[in-house]
């Protein structure tokens, strides 16, 4: 049974108190002297040996307190940098904010100057429709005096009225000739109208664009302080994947932070369905990024997360390793006609070149396209050539990385093409295609490709 330190010094005290003043002997004799009695030695090495271990624990106290508020320093300086790099992203925010503002009431300005612009126009048109119609109603009473003449209402008469005639057609055709020059002022000012009002949609449209994105970084910031002070305070607070954000109620699609089991927090796109949260983990749809990559670019991942990207075969296999999971692959053609088919997948890690073996029957009505033999199939670039064709190299002959069985069935990762494609065979065999929809041949227009537990095809 353990004895506190405040009680052993108490005792110790106790003990010494009762042994280290004298003690009289009360005799019956009173001549006598009287004999004192002292501490015994072993009293005083007990008082000594309790001070010691107040000593001790008195230094472990410090030096607990003094690591305490070592941590608490050092937790105090991450906040005080944080704070200071919010304060400096708040205030570009609210220059940013100002800027769209001065060009919104410039906008605003033009715009109203536009639109004056167009009534003057639109009354300058309207009077010349009137004069045009009275100049047809004297043109018309002319066309009835040359009737007139022509029908023989007197030689005189006409002789007099021939020189009037000749003036009025004369001013007529002038009268005209400014009217069709106005119309043509008119169509020109139009034109320019038109013109000016798309590039002022194209403005506003940045401008809002602008405005989303400033307030897209303003969440992702708020996302990251509270995702580092939850981090501090919970360590296993952070998602592990989509679908692990919507059951705790995320169903907006969009960016979020996830941390895999034994990884690094990374961003990826979250596609949120009815069903469950989907993290996307390839996208094709205009071209903008090049797919012809290294090993190393398909490692770490490459592109935009809002556009085309290839999300790393790395935080792939981080996501995918922790148990049962589907993959999805969607694409379309050029008739915006769209396929699905899902696969039961497992992808290895780097040791065995992020092999890919599915594990069991695709859903869907298309056949697969994907290596469904036992043997799993490691991935390819043009740099690591992993494929199972010995006199050929699938990702420099196709172009793209992917996991090449024979270098025929599919390729997703291949050149993105528009229409038209090209006529050579040798180049559409680069495309993006998937042979059991739309054949070899055909480049499709759009594919994703994404992955979420098994559990969710259990609700859709």
């Amino acid at each position: 049974m353990k004895v506190s330190l405040a009680n052993l010094l108490c005792i110790t005290v106790l003990a010494s108190s009762g042994t280290s003043f004298p003690l009289e002997k009360r005799g019956a004799a009173t001549g006598k002297e009287k004999r004192i009695q002292y501490a015994a030695w072993d009293d005083v090495n007990v008082l000594a040996h309790g001070l010691l271990q107040l000593g001790q624990g008195l230094k472990e106290h410090v030096d607990k307190t003094k690591g305490q508020v070592k941590d608490i320093t050092i937790k105090m300086k991450v906040l005080n940098v944080t704070v200071v790099e919010l304060a400096k992203l708040t205030h570009r925010l609210q220059e940013d904010s100002e800027a769209l503002k001065a060009k919104a009431q410039s906008l605003e300005e033009r715009e109203t100057l536009v639109l004056n612009v167009s009534m003057d126009l639109r009354q300058k048109t309207e009077e010349l429709l009137r004069d045009r119609k009275k100049d047809h109603e004297r043109m018309n009473k002319l066309e009835e005096k040359v009737d007139g003449l022509m029908q023989g209402e007197g030689l005189e008469t006409a002789i007099g009225n021939y020189s009037d005639a000749r003036t009025i057609q004369w001013m007529l055709e002038a009268q005209n000739k400014r009217i069709d020059d106005l119309v043509e002022r008119i169509k020109q000012q139009q034109e320019k109208l038109d013109k000016q009002n798309v590039r002022i949609r194209t403005l506003q449209n940045q401008i809002q664009l602008k405005g989303e994105r400033s307030s897209l970084k303003r969440k992702e910031v708020e996302v990251r302080l509270n995702a580092s002070s939850e981090q501090r305070d919970s360590p296993i607070a952070m998602a592990s994947d989509c679908h692990e954000l919507f059951l705790r109620g995320e169903t907006t699609s969009g960016l979020y932070t996830i941390q895999p089991t034994d990884s690094e927090p990374f961003e990826v796109f979250c596609q949120m369905t009815p069903e469950g949260g989907w993290t996307v983990i390839q996208r094709r749809q205009d071209g903008s990024v090049d797919f012809d990559q290294l090993w190393q670019a398909y490692q770490t991942g490459f592109g935009s997360l809002n556009g085309e990207f290839w999300l790393g075969l790395e935080k792939i296999h981080s996501v995918s390793k922790s148990g049962n999971y589907i993959l999805k692959v969607q694409f379309s053609d050029w008739r915006d006609e769209v396929q699905t088919i899902n696969y039961p997948f497992r992808l290895n890690g780097e040791e065995s070149n992020y092999s890919l073996r599915i594990l069991g029957s695709p859903s869907g009505n298309l056949e697969s396209a994907l290596s469904t033999e036992t043997s799993a199939v490691p991935f390819s670039t043009r740099d690591k050539d992993n494929d199972q064709k010995n006199d050929l190299n699938c990702a420099k002959q196709l172009s793209g990385g992917w996991w090449f069985s024979n270098c025929g069935r599919s390729n997703l990762n291949g050149r993105y093409f528009v229409t038209p494609a090209p006529k050579q065979r040798h180049q559409r065999k680069q495309g993006v295609f998937w042979k059991t929809w739309r054949g070899r041949y055909y480049p499709l227009k759009t594919t994703t490709m994404m992955i979420a537990p098994a559990e969710i095809e259990n609700k859709s």
